[in-house]
């Protein structure tokens, strides 16, 4: 334990109980003591901890010590004291405006490893896993809630335009949506959709999809259920499918779980297919052709449970999809691997990067180093 989650973690026992375990106290220093009865006695444990709590102290400590570093000694009848106590003031208000830094930051920029609600096509909304809130259209109407994982929309007969909404989920996440009329979708990683916040009568229900998402469509003979993926639409009545169309890929897939789907070039308006369950279809983005084969749906709807699975994968093709969802960045200098196919099953709450690579080597040997941010260089 780094001396920082020792002090947070006494602060946090006396928050509980008044004071803390004799192990702990043990590994404190005598000035950290005193500074820990003092706050107790003032009253200032909960404050101290109101924004510590929600920060990653260790990441922020080295930035929070340079700041502290222009702070003069304090010198008085209590010394030691007054000088920890500027310490924890000085660290309290600095991770407070870091904090704010990189919370507006965040809502301004969007950056890359954030999940982003844009509303109405101007309010961009971070979304953040742990919350519970309301959803609130441009007009101020209250349109659904957020339940952890999952964006739930309500039905409401009173919104008679189309109005939309784009979630957008970056490498490393998965997140999960409830669409008005109870179709679920599962939004994989590096990937976005822009939807209507409420389906309205004697409309389509349209989607447009970049990236992947597993679909449960409502049943609603009246509404067909359409996702618009580039070049692509999927057609469905009420059914569940796999939808892949990320940009770098060749190709736009649909993988049909149950029901039935029809797939079509969107700029074409006589060429489509008929997928039955069992089958993928895919439409190649070079030559505008649509093809179907039967498939083992495990490896394309394995991802919504938080597995990656390959059967004979290029590795070259492995590496896209392990990218996206580790959010990492593989480098590979070893290039007659590219075309090597391997046969793996990896749970990405379970296994790590360098659990990944390091199964994949013990098959084909290759060296590779993980760097401090995880990305990996294969050599």
């Amino acid at each position: 334990m780094s001396h920082s989650e020792k002090f947070i973690a006494a602060l946090r026992q006396i928050q509980k109980n008044g004071q803390v375990n004799p192990e702990l106290n043990s590994s404190l220093n005598a000035e950290e003591k005193e500074l820990l009865e003092n706050l107790l006695q003032k009253g200032l444990v909960d404050e101290s901890l109101k924004f510590l709590d929600q920060l990653d102290i260790d990441n922020d400590w080295n930035l929070v010590k340079k700041r502290l570093q222009t702070i003069k000694p304090i010198r008085s009848i209590a010394p030691s004291i007054l000088k920890y106590a500027a310490i924890l003031i000085g660290l309290i208000t600095a991770t407070y405006f870091l904090y704010n830094a990189n919370l507006n930051t965040t809502e301004d920029s969007n950056p890359a490893d954030v999940i982003t609600l844009k509303i109405g096509g101007e309010d961009v909304k971070v979304i953040d896993q742990g919350e519970n809130q309301e959803i609130v259209a441009a007009n101020g109407l209250v349109v659904g809630t957020q339940k952890g994982d999952i964006l739930i929309y309500d039905q409401n007969d009173e919104i008679e335009e189309l109005i939309y909404n784009e979630l957008a989920v970056p490498y490393g996440k998965i997140f999960n949506l409830e669409l008005s009329d109870g179709t679920i979708v599962h939004l994989n990683a590096g990937s976005s959709i822009r939807y209507p916040i409420n389906f309205i009568k004697n409309h389509n229900r349209e989607v447009f999809l970049n990236g992947e998402a597993y679909f449960k469509v409502a049943k609603d003979a009246d509404h067909p259920f359409i996702v618009s993926a580039g070049e692509v639409a999927v057609e469905v009545l009420g059914t569940e499918f796999n939808v892949s169309s990320y940009e770098e890929d060749s190709e736009i897939n649909t993988v049909l779980v149950e029901g039935s789907v029809r797939m079509r070039d969107a700029s074409i308006s006589g060429q489509n297919l008929i997928l039955e369950p069992g089958f993928k279809g895919a439409f190649n983005k070079s030559d505008h052709t649509i093809g179907k084969a039967a498939v083992d749906l495990d490896l394309h709807t394995s991802w919504v449970k938080g597995e990656l699975v390959f059967r004979k994968s290029e590795f070259n093709s492995m590496i896209r999809k392990i990218e996206r969802r580790y959010n990492v960045t593989i480098t590979n200098n070893k290039e007659e691997l590219n075309q090597k196919k391997f046969n793996a099953r990896f749970h990405v709450d379970i296994e790590s990067i360098h659990d990944v690579m390091q199964s994949i080597s013990n098959v084909t040997p290759f060296e590779y180093t993980i760097e401090a941010n995880e990305n990996v260089i294969i050599n």
